[in-house]
């Protein structure tokens, strides 16, 4: 008797290794949370605990020279993933469609979401504080379950109902976008810095 796991989810981690290119990226955040009055406007009307610029800016990487640098980097990191997934895009390589930044302040998170219209999503994690809330994964069978037990505290990761990974400086995350996730509230007494983007 054997079993035998179906239906795999794919999650990628890498590492953005350049540090000086993590800190300009940072210090172009910084920048942007103070000269970008839209994207703080869209906080204030929506309470988003810190600052985006999912809502006001969709020119990053020609904007600025270190989000073009990592847009190049991104692109072969989709790309790389997108063939590790076994993903068919018809020979074409995945089109980085938006890109976006975050200050998340401490007591910050985000509830439970997807991407739609999109591919493959993912987040670089820039500056990060002790206590920083980590990304939680949630299993997309999770609405079928119906009377299925909890699973057990000893449980392999890959039979959990979610996944947590705790973030840190420098660290890709990849998934596919339909899977749902959510940010856990940051315990953490300064900002968390990132940036997202989605692929199509």
């Amino acid at each position: 008797m054997t079993i035998q796991p179906l239906f795999v989810t794919p999650l990628w981690q890498g590492q953005l290794a350049d540090a000086a290119l993590l800190a300009d990226l940072a210090a172009s955040v910084r920048v942007l949370a103070v000269d970008d009055m839209a994207g703080r406007r869209w906080c204030r009307d929506h309470r988003y605990r810190g600052y985006t610029s999912y809502a006001s800016l969709n020119d990053l990487p020609v904007r600025d020279p270190a989000f073009g640098t990592l847009a190049r980097w991104l692109v072969r990191q989709a790309t790389t993933f997108a063939a590790a997934a076994h993903l068919d895009l018809a020979g074409r390589r995945p089109r980085l469609d938006s890109l976006w930044v975050n200050i998340l302040k401490p007591g910050g998170g985000h509830s439970g979401h997807i991407h739609p219209h999109s591919i493959i999503s993912g987040t670089l994690y820039l500056e990060v504080p002790d206590g920083a809330g980590a990304i939680r994964f949630e299993d997309p069978r999770l609405p079928m379950l119906m009377h299925a037990p909890p699973r057990r505290s000893d449980a392999p990761r890959e039979a959990t109902t979610f996944v947590s990974v705790p973030p840190a400086p420098g660290l890709l995350l990849l998934w596919e976008s339909w899977l749902r996730h959510e940010v856990l509230p940051s315990a953490a007494k300064a900002d968390r810095l990132s940036v997202s983007f989605n692929f199509s």
